[in-house]
């Protein structure tokens, strides 16, 4: 692999989906071989100094701009190819395609023989808007490879390509850490904590914006307690979504049966999910799809639990599940789907069984971090 100069917006400590597929794969690399160009995260001092703490810890070297949002102005763009040249580097990866792989010009001239440009849900929304469609257009030809999460990205994505481009698209997803996520996590341990032991749980993990689901999940909850009568939904997360989805659980009359945990610190993450018996989030659409579910590695996460999962039909979610085999793909927005699915799978522990071993297979098979990482060294 040539040395590497990784520019990005989205690494830790910003929390984010995103910013954890890309550390997770920059750990994967040789760290002798790579550089990383980031934003910074806060410019309060308690942002500041979890910013430098985390980047000491690094096996690899961490330059930050001082900016909270990189763009591809003069500026940034100077600065990216001052690191190119100082660190030697032959390789450029773009964390996120857009907006920063229109930067790939101006390095490859300044020596870069590789360009390599990660797409996630967000680029799927630019092919639909006329300007911002031109721009991504502008970064693939300016790229040598456009990377995508899964078929539904790809194709959309590929919309707003020349034909050249869309052909040297490489699918790059996300990955899983099987040896952190696996069945005895510590879920017992969290719903002795929560009072739930002789409860069955269906846990949503996620960050708490309209998009996920989870107001959806509140309002199929009558029709999964007149079926089981004991269960109890836990939601795990933070988001500015939280108070609306709390009264909707009041107005809804489902309230006593419905968890907050708020914010949970990454490393409990894996005994949240093994405290659920289902895992559901059933994403939708919003905005005429410009909010899309790029993937939802959470479904993988509770996949490799050993979790049985009910996802939603946004974007590229369905991507991660198998339909039928390691869950099922419902309407996110028909609460009636998800409570149908939810229940049979409360109600018969031997096909959630079924489903979450084939679904431990599945990532095992497919979706493990050092699997994925090789395909990006190959890129690069």
């Amino acid at each position: 692999m040539h040395k590497t100069l990784i520019v990005t917006n989205d690494f830790p400590p910003r929390p984010g989906g995103i910013q954890a597929f890309l550390h997770n794969m920059a750990l994967r690399l040789d760290p002798e071989r790579i550089v990383v160009y980031a934003s910074t995260w806060k410019r309060s001092r308690e942002g500041i100094e979890a910013t430098a703490a985390f980047d000491a810890e690094q096996p690899f070297t961490v330059v930050r701009d001082r900016t909270t949002m990189l763009l591809p102005t003069p500026r940034v763009t100077a600065r990216a190819t001052a690191l190119l040249k100082e660190h030697g580097c032959e390789s450029v990866w773009f964390g996120a395609a857009a907006p920063l792989g229109l930067m790939g010009p101006a390095l490859r001239r300044a020596g870069a023989k590789r360009l390599v440009a990660t797409t996630h849900g967000h680029e799927a929304g630019w092919a639909q808007l006329p300007a911002a469609r031109q721009l991504l257009r502008r970064i693939g030809e300016g790229t040598d490879t456009l990377t995508y999460l899964g078929e539904y990205t790809r194709s959309r994505i590929a919309s707003a390509l020349t034909p050249a481009a869309a052909a040297r698209m490489t699918q790059l997803p996300p990955g899983v850490d099987e040896k952190t996520f696996h069945p005895d996590s510590g879920g017992v341990e969290v719903r002795e904590r929560l009072g739930l032991s002789d409860r069955p749980v269906v846990v949503c993990v996620s960050r708490l914006v309209p998009r996920k689901g989870q107001d959806t999940l509140i309002l199929a909850m009558p029709e999964i307690l007149r079926r089981v009568p004991d269960a109890v939904l836990l939601i795990v997360g933070g988001g500015p979504y939280e108070q609306d989805l709390r009264k909707l659980a009041v107005r809804t009359g489902v309230s006593a049966s419905v968890r907050f945990t708020g914010a949970v610190p990454w490393s409990e993450l894996p005994a949240h999910y093994g405290a659920g018996d289902v895992f559901a989030m059933p994403c939708r659409t919003r905005r005429g799809g410009l909010d899309v579910e790029g993937l939802g590695i959470v479904y993988l996460e509770a996949s490799a639990t050993g979790l049985p999962v009910v996802a939603g039909d946004s974007g590229g979610a369905p991507d991660a599940v198998l339909d039928g085999e390691t869950g099922w793909v419902v309407r996110g927005t028909a609460p009636e789907d998800t409570a149908d699915r939810v229940s049979t799978l409360l109600l018969d522990p031997d096909l959630r069984a079924r489903m979450g071993e084939r679904g431990r297979q599945w990532v095992e098979e497919k979706w493990r971090w050092d699997l994925l990482a090789e395909r990006l060294r190959e890129l690069l």
